[in-house]
């Protein structure tokens, strides 16, 4: 199948922030229902993409995923006219049709113990058997330790946030470093105030994994006691020592397939950042790529 390889062109992330002052199309909509499509204008999909949006949480202007997910559709369509492109907003497809075909999945809602992909492991794994592509964002990142869902969220992305191990500080991240990889190409390095988790559980050694996003958390990161997501002796004593944390990552299963965890997010407005966009939009593309 031909694809279209386009990872550099930017799209203006103020015009999408903007039109979402307009009223939604769909006022109500029922969990797991389709909101929103894109498809080609002519000719046959050249990718397939799902984009799962669970519900919104935190109030306005924080874990806004049918907004944050409608703006990254819409840019995506824009970037990447002949994908199909689905939303679904409040969790896990009622239409499960929706996953035939599809190149890869985009999961944007609260994790732990709620996660999503909790009751539907079979169809997730079948997802993962099948090679599809899995972008998680933010808090998609976290579900339970120890749980058959961590073992297939690090299948699946090659690291995920461990309680009592990783760590969710708000913190301005300084990314002055940026790899060579499809995920990184057009974007520039950047300044973004965020909750940031690290001190990720990766897969041993971090085989198949390449850092994307990396910074150096100051100390204020470690200012809360320890608990469950706010510290412990190891995360604070690499902070302390000034040690680089990755925050956003690739991987290259080794079975088969992409994955991408990026922990931004948190913050409706970090959308408005055309670099941390783009990004994300590359990482769409680069794991749907992935797919056979």
């Amino acid at each position: 199948m031909a694809r279209r390889r386009l990872y550099h062109r930017q799209f203006p992330a103020l015009a999408l922030l903007l039109g979402l002052v307009l009223p939604l199309l769909a006022a109500c909509t029922e969990e797991g229902e389709l909101i929103r499509s894109y498809g080609p204008e002519q000719g046959s999909p050249q990718v397939r993409v799902l984009i799962l949006a669970g519900p919104d949480s935190h109030g306005p202007k924080a874990h806004e995923h049918r907004a944050g997910s409608q703006l990254m559709a819409r840019a995506l369509h824009a970037q990447q006219p002949g994908y199909v492109i689905d939303v679904v907003y409040g969790g896990w497809p009622v239409d499960e049709s929706l996953f035939d075909g599809v190149d890869t999945v985009v999961i944007y809602c609260d994790g732990g113990s709620g996660h999503m992909i909790i009751d539907q492991l079979p169809k997730f794994t079948d997802l993962l058997d099948d090679d599809v592509g899995v972008v998680m964002l933010h808090y998609a990142v976290e579900v339970p330790k120890g749980s058959e869902s961590a073992t297939q969220v690090l299948r699946a992305i090659g690291g995920f946030f461990e309680t009592h191990w990783s760590v969710n500080p708000h913190w301005e991240a300084r990314f002055t470093d940026l790899p060579q990889h499809p995920v990184t190409s057009g974007v520039a390095p950047f300044d973004m105030l965020d909750e940031w988790y690290f001190n990720m559980r990766f897969v041993p050694d971090m085989a198949g994994v390449t850092p994307i996003l990396s910074a150096v958390p100051p100390p204020e990161t470690m200012k809360r006691r320890d608990g469950l997501h706010s510290g412990n002796k190891a995360v604070r004593a690499m902070v302390a020592a000034g040690q680089s944390q990755v925050v956003a990552w690739v991987y290259e299963r080794p079975e088969g397939g992409r994955g991408f965890g990026y922990t931004g997010g948190h913050f409706h407005a970090n959308w408005g950042n055309d670099n941390a966009l783009q990004l994300v939009l590359n990482a769409i593309i680069w794991t749907a790529e992935g797919h056979p």
